[in-house]
């Protein structure tokens, strides 16, 4: 699977994105596929991820309620809609795939910038 964020900018605080990451593959539609990000100076960490069935979603506390992650089978998308952004959202955003229990498959980063 190969991976291709987009989407990201820069927002006012309260602000919202849609993040897309397009995948080509195979097994995409069977994987699940999350997002995780990166702020400045600090570790990549998990941020949301969505079955292939769409039945089960996960979100990182920090981001509950705020922002919903979906996926298009048939186009081979993930979204991440980002809603009420705050500065500490600021970060490099990667779409990622998961094959058993590791996350395996990468994107290269879009970078999303929260700030007035």
């Amino acid at each position: 699977v190969q991976l291709q964020a987009s989407g990201g900018g820069l927002v006012q605080p309260g602000g919202s994105l849609r993040l897309s990451c397009a995948a080509s593959g195979r097994t995409f539609s069977s994987s699940t596929m999350g997002w995780f990000r990166q702020p400045p100076g600090k570790e990549r960490r998990f941020v949301a991820s969505i079955s292939w069935s769409r039945d089960r979603t996960y979100y990182a506390e920090s981001v509950k309620g705020r922002f919903t992650i979906s996926r298009d089978n048939a186009n081979n998308t993930v979204y991440l809609q980002m809603d009420s952004l705050r500065p500490e959202d600021t970060a490099i955003y990667y779409c990622a795939g998961l094959q058993g229990s590791a996350w395996i498959y990468w994107g290269r980063g879009t970078q999303v910038t929260v700030s007035s």
